[in-house]
């Protein structure tokens, strides 16, 4: 059977990420049809918005969708009345009722040296992020006048639950840890949030060990004691901050993949955590390996093919351990010396 895969390459090095990609996935030997689409600021320029209708429907009728990378300096505004590329995604988003996001961070030994941290306080540290994706302060009402500005926040009791479930049962099949984040100390969304959580874990999920942890110290035990977390689960905005702090740990930006799920009939999104990257756009020398982890979490999560995502995974894991470095980890090797050093461990 033939899986149905939207393809987004986006803007900056999205393109560059994506072909290698597709070669990767042609090498697994998984039947899949491409289709592809323009979106983000490549959209605004030709169309005149970052998601179009009929690549909306296109993502909405696929078997999963992967997404390279959106955005750039050229499309920067503080105009509310013009169309920005990261408004794409959060459209998609919501199209595809994606509301959990899932990141893990796994620092490779070989990679431990790349880590502003020092490699005693990095080793061990193999956590998931789960991101709220579709409610909180992004989405909330929004008013704008000259002298003032506000963006609500709001949560509901069905949002809350639908995500706290995912991070729990993502925790069974992990270490049965989750560490909920919050700042209940302020945040009347936040006291919702944590009692949510707490009856949920009491009525279905005793079996894992919960904390709730306030997000400052969640953003210094990030960097301070890493290895303790298991299971991360917060909102959209706490979210957003914490799982790009985590990807320091790795040494790089450029090697983390997510994962973007909704309900199991839906489409899932799979992209890279790292940006469009304008300034080396066109070089040649981007790191692959984040969209190839990307694709990986589509073959596991999205179209249920644990051996061949696994198999990526593993030939990434044998090319970093025999040398391999791009330019964001501290080597000189390009996109394409790259993609063939995977290839050759796959």
């Amino acid at each position: 059977m033939s899986h149905k895969i939207v393809l987004l390459p986006g803007d900056g090095i999205g393109p560059e990420i994506t072909a290698p990609t597709v070669e990767l996935l042609a090498a697994i030997g998984v039947a899949l049809d491409y289709e592809q689409h323009l979106f983000g600021g490549a959209s605004i320029d030709a169309h005149g918005c970052a998601l179009t209708d009929e690549t909306l429907a296109a993502c909405q009728a696929a078997d999963a969708v992967l997404l390279a990378a959106v955005g750039g300096p050229k499309w920067d505004t503080t105009d509310p009345s013009k169309p920005r590329p990261e408004q794409g995604l959060l459209g998609l988003r919501k199209g595809l009722g994606l509301f959990a996001n899932l990141r893990p961070v796994r620092p490779l030994e070989a990679l431990y040296d790349a880590s502003p941290l020092k490699r005693e306080v990095i080793s061990g540290t193999d956590l998931l992020v789960v991101r709220e994706l579709t409610g909180g302060i992004y989405f909330g009402a929004k008013t704008r006048t000259a002298d003032d500005a506000s963006d609500l926040c709001a949560y509901s009791r069905v949002e809350v639950e639908r995500i706290a479930r995912v991070a729990f049962l993502a925790a069974r099949g992990r270490r049965g840890a989750v560490a909920s984040v919050d700042k209940a100390n302020v945040l009347e969304t936040s006291r919702l949030w944590r009692e949510v959580v707490s009856e949920l874990h009491a009525a279905e999920f005793s079996d894992v060990a919960l904390s709730h942890v306030l997000v400052d110290n969640a953003a210094m035990q990030l960097v301070s004691n890493p290895a303790d977390f298991d299971v991360i689960v917060t909102e959209n905005m706490f979210g957003d901050i914490l799982s790009d702090e985590a990807a320091t740990l790795t040494g790089s930006i450029g090697m983390l993949p997510s994962a973007s799920l909704g309900q199991a009939s839906q489409p899932g999104l799979f992209e890279p955590v790292h940006g469009s990257a304008p300034d080396i756009a066109g070089q040649g020398v981007a790191n692959p390996l984040a969209m190839f982890l990307s694709a990986a979490l589509m073959l596991r999560h999205g179209l249920g093919l644990e051996g061949e995502a696994a198999a990526v995974e593993s030939a990434v894991d044998r090319a970093l351990a025999n040398g391999l470095r791009t330019r964001d980890l501290g080597g000189n090797a390009g996109t394409g010396e790259a993609t063939q050093a995977v290839l050759s461990y796959l």
